[in-house]
């Protein structure tokens, strides 16, 4: 064979591997076996350009694995999008360009933010940093588009746009004019210039040079679709090259030309039609790959049924002889049946896409138990992919995988995120709990002396209503004799530099940034003064470079508040990925669809198959309008969708492929892939059924089922007589007849509940505080009433609101509310005090005999109002709505009633054996009205006989509970629950005993 001619065909050489082929291994084994025989030297000498970086990985892997494990010196494998002049195929000199540095893409955004930042009030809108952001990277696609398509728009927007168009395309007309005129000047000033610009002209320059002087060695272009006019151009180049050829991925040789002549731009062939077309090359000239003519036969049907499925809306009238003929029912050869173009095809629906992982999983998972077989998951989403690699985990198995995880989920992302929400409010519970227990976080401490204190100053001060300034955190530990050393003066001392950047309100992104990589270093710091792993690893460099960034090149955002900085942190670690690193697992991959043009496996899980996700909808511009892109001459949207098919017809040509559906998407129904219904329309049309892996779907949802639906009996521990107690408050016997299982849970086993951090407390507030305000007030002033009674009441309630941990933007509606409350609480002090001796925060107690001995009943009254013809009234203040009548004369409510027993029986020493008065409870709002008084039982008879019986119901009931047979049940007065009423519900699994049939009632 003349070195002037590959297999055997003259130029321009067009290729093409057929998708069902391994493009990788048909394209290693054929080049290995064409130049191998030339001589070692001849394969080494090659050049070969792939479009991704794995691509190039990928080849490298079957190069050698088509000379059988031998030793080789695989070609030159350079990926189209990384080329730069001084490396190959590039020599040094070889271009007289002189081309200045591409700009980093970090620093890109950062600039064209402040381009638009600076141009606002042609937007006629005000932007924030992140604003201005998310307008920056639109603004970036939309000169991406001008430079990949070499399209010059500055003469073109002046006729952009019509009388037709709205008022907001004219804005943004104007806006684009001044960008395209300040963009350039910029980059000169900074000595740089845009890397798809850079990318063109290199492209460019390389066509031009190899135009005319080829390359002696081979010159392969493979897997390219051309789709930028520089690439499609250099690709011409090439085949036409003495010794070149261009090898497409999967062009359909067997579409009829009429519906070849229909293709557009949604059409999986769509690319590839432009790319040939562009060149002057018919179809009929690409000839197929030697290494794949052996077994083109092989997925003929397969191809076929892709191929028809996705054939040009126009063409789809065809479909009827088409079924007919794979069918074998029509023109075409005997026997062949569509049925063949289904195996190894296999479609699988899954109910959730936390089903659709797991399914998906499990069949990467089933594949490594055939020895030798590879497999790979091909899916264009990211979010999938990683819940797939999640489930892998739990086998111990770490793919090879090309998603990467986002930065804001490493560890060190954590840890930025948490300080940068701390900057806006560093007395958050949760946000120091989270900063305490981060992994990295030392505080000049060993973990050992650290944790400790952490859980010291966690369980005492940072947990219940959230304190509102550093000095709340020490008193609640004075007040607990709670020693967390010096910790909150540390966690104080490592935020104070960065709370302090807003002191003076919003902040340059820039010092923002600088303060926050100082205090994550302060919070990582050992004793000795070491940052540890913090900027290790590829989370800590990403991380680390973001940071650069902003500090270095941020100039141009404008100020921001914590939180809007925190916003905008969050937003670039979001578009941040991180390649994981380790060893990873030869036979598994998760791929996206680009890289799976050229990589293939034994069995594929082709995955992500709903509209939105693949393919993406067609993206939104705020600067153009489809006839504005169309009039510049930009591609229009629909062409990625194209390019989305062509990558999806590739995947699903492979032997063995399942595909994978997912009915829900975050808990919303999703619709399938515009191509799986066409494919399912051709199946149906011709009586057939894609097939499936019921066994696969059945294992997915077995593997975390649960087993047979026994739900748990109602809890009904006995525990000893001796252990039961033998005192109790009222309000505990209100628990004991409603809900015993409380009473053992907590007055038995001694189980506390512990406060939520940051736990809302305005109605848990509003109870201690007017309790306290009462008792101030009735303290201080036991008699005769100040002229300014209501304001010292008010204050007296709001200063019990702050101490009891009211939020701050709360203490503004409960002004208003304690205006009123105060004035009627003024009122009635004047109606009630006139001969009445007022008792506040009275302890009693009273003792009355039980089968098991002894037993003691306590009370802390709220207020008793003695009277001078011995009457006892007993009142209790109620910030919400007071129990009924009902539920206090039926005894479930009995906190009053056994308080007027006690009083009634001489258990509150200092007040004597008053006869019990009106039972009554002070509904205080503030409100209107503002407040209430209810008397749930009258002095006199009525009072008497209700005490009295609330008196001889707790005998029967201790009675009941020293029996040792008798269990403490969970909630036996459920006719009476408003809403939860015990904090050991949970643990009693009160949910599902109750739902499963089993009374409630004792």
């Amino acid at each position: 064979m003349s070195r002037h001619e590959i297999f055997g065909v003259p130029a321009p050489r067009w290729f093409s591997i057929p998708a069902h082929r391994p493009f990788a291994e048909d394209l290693a084994r054929g080049l290995y076996e064409a130049l191998i025989p030339e001589g070692p030297e001849a394969l080494a000498q090659a050049v070969l350009l792939t479009p991704t970086r794995r691509g190039a990985r990928a080849l490298t892997d079957a190069f050698l694995a088509a000379a059988g494990g031998r030793a080789l010196l695989p070609p030159q494998i350079l990926p189209l999008g990384d080329l730069d002049e001084g490396e190959p195929p590039f020599e040094p000199g070889d271009l007289a360009l002189d081309l200045p540095a591409a700009i980093d893409p970090l620093r890109r955004r950062f600039e064209l933010t402040g381009l638009v930042k600076a141009n606002e009030g042609l937007l006629n809108r005000e932007l924030d940093a992140v604003g201005a952001l998310e307008l920056a990277d639109a603004l970036g696609g939309f000169l991406d588009s001008l430079q990949i398509e070499e399209v010059t728009a500055e003469k073109g927007l002046a006729d952009l746009v019509d009388g037709d168009l709205a008022e907001h395309w004219r804005i943004s007309r104007t806006f684009l004019e001044v960008a395209l005129d300040a963009w350039p000047k910029r980059l000169a000033e900074l000595g740089l210039v845009d890397v798809s610009q850079r990318r063109v002209l290199l492209l460019r320059a390389l066509a031009e040079k190899w135009d005319a002087e080829p390359p002696e060695g081979r010159l392969v272009a493979a897997g390219s679709t051309g789709t930028a006019p520089a690439t499609a151009d250099l690709l011409a180049v090439i085949a036409r090259a003495p010794q070149g050829c261009v090898v497409l991925p999967g062009l359909d040789e067997g579409l009829a030309d009429k519906a070849w002549a229909q293709v557009e731009e949604q059409h999986p062939q769509g690319a590839m039609k432009r790319l040939l077309d562009r060149a002057g090359i018919a179809r009929a000239d690409v000839a197929v790959w030697p290494a794949s003519r052996p077994q083109l036969a092989e997925g003929r049907w397969r191809r076929r049924v892709i191929n028809e499925a996705l054939r040009p809306a126009e063409a789809t009238a065809d479909w009827l002889h088409v079924i007919g003929e794979l069918a074998g029912k029509g023109p075409g050869e005997p026997g062949a049946t569509i049925a063949r173009g289904f195996d190894g095809l296999s479609l699988v629906s899954a109910r959730s896409e936390e089903e659709a992982a797991t399914v998906a999983a499990l069949l990467l998972r089933e594949a490594l138990e055939t020895p030798g077989m590879t497999a790979a998951l091909v899916s264009p989403d990211q979010a999938l992919s990683r819940r797939v690699a999640a489930r892998l985990a739990r086998w111990g198995i770490v793919p090879d995988s090309s998603a990467g995880e986002a930065l804001a989920g490493r560890r060190v992302g954590v840890l930025a995120h948490l300080l940068a929400r701390a900057a806006a409010d560093p007395l958050d519970p949760v946000i120091l709990l989270g900063l305490l227990k981060h992994p990295f976080t030392r505080l000049g401490l060993d973990r050992s002396e650290l944790e400790p204190l952490a859980q010291v100053l966690e369980e005492t001060a940072l947990r219940g209503a959230r304190p509102h300034e550093w000095e709340t955190l020490d008193r609640r530990l004075a007040e607990k004799k709670a020693d967390a050393g010096d910790l909150p003066a540390r966690l104080r001392g490592a935020l104070e530099a960065l709370t302090g950047v807003y002191a003076a309100g919003p902040a340059r992104p820039a010092d923002a940034a600088r303060a926050l990589a100082a205090a994550m270093e302060a919070f990582a710091a050992d004793p000795a003064g070491d940052a540890g792993e913090l900027w290790a690893g590829h989370g800590g460099e990403a991380l680390s470079r973001l940071l650069s960034s902003l500090i270095h090149d941020s100039a141009g955002l404008p100020p921001a508040s914590a939180d809007r900085f925190a916003d905008l942190l969050d937003a670039l670690m979001a578009a941040e990925t991180v390649r994981a690193g380790g060893a990873t697992h030869p036979r598994l991959r998760i791929l996206g669809a680009i890289e799976a043009r050229l990589v293939r496996a034994d069995r594929l899980i082709v995955a992500g198959l709903e509209e939105g996700v693949w393919p993406k909808g067609a993206p939104l511009d705020p600067f153009l309008s489809r006839p504005m892109r169309r009039r510049l001459g930009l591609p229009p949207p629909e062409r990625r969708i194209g390019l989305a098919a062509h990558d999806f017809a590739q995947a699903a040509c492979a032997p063995e492929v399942v595909l994978l559906h997912a009915e829900r998407r975050e808990g919303a129904p999703a619709v399938k892939s515009r191509w799986l219904w066409r494919l399912e329309t051709l199946a149906r049309g011709a009586g057939v059924d894609i097939p499936g892996h019921p066994e696969v779907l059945a294992w997915a949802r077995a593997l975390d089922a649960p087993g047979a639906y026994a739900p748990a009996k109602r809890p009904a521990p006995i525990p000893p007589v001796e252990h039961r107690p033998r005192e109790l408050a009222v309000t505990r016997i209100e628990a004991l007849t409603r809900d015993p299982y409380a009473v053992w849970a907590r007055d038995i086993l001694k189980l506390y509940p512990l406060e939520r951090p940051d736990e809302a407390v305005e109605a848990r507030a509003r109870g201690t505080a007017i309790h306290k305000a009462f008792e101030i007030f009735s303290t201080e002033h036991p008699h005769a009433l100040p002229d300014d009674a209501a304001a010292i009441f008010e204050r007296l309630y709001m200063d019990a609101l702050v101490e009891a941990g009211m939020p701050k933007e709360a203490l503004v509606r409960e002004g208003a509310l304690a205006r009123e409350a105060a004035a009627w609480v003024v009122e009635l002090e004047r109606e009630r005090r006139d001969g009445r001796t007022l008792h506040i925060e009275q302890e009693g107690k009273l003792t009355i005999d039980a089968p098991a001995g002894p037993f003691t009943l306590k009370a802390r009254a709220d207020r008793i109002e003695v009277t001078r013809d011995g009457y006892g009234h007993v009142l209790d203040y109620k910030t919400g709505k007071a129990p009924s009548k009902k539920e206090v004369a039926t005894g479930f409510s009995p906190q009053l009633t056994l308080t007027a027993a006690i009083l009634a029986g001489g258990g509150f020493e200092a007040l004597g054996r008053p006869t019990p008065g009106d039972l009554t409870y002070l509904e205080v709002t503030g409100r209107k009205p503002a407040g209430k008084v209810e008397i749930r039982a009258a002095a006199g008879p009525e009072s008497q006989d209700a005490a009295a019986q609330a008196l001889a119901g707790l005998s029967e009931l201790v009675a009941r509970f020293d029996n040792p047979a008798q269990p403490y049940l969970s909630r036996v007065a459920p006719q009476f629950v408003k809403a939860r009423i015990s904090d050991y519900d949970h643990l009693a699994r009160v949910f599902e005993w109750s739902t499963s049939g089993e009374e409630g009632e004792e």
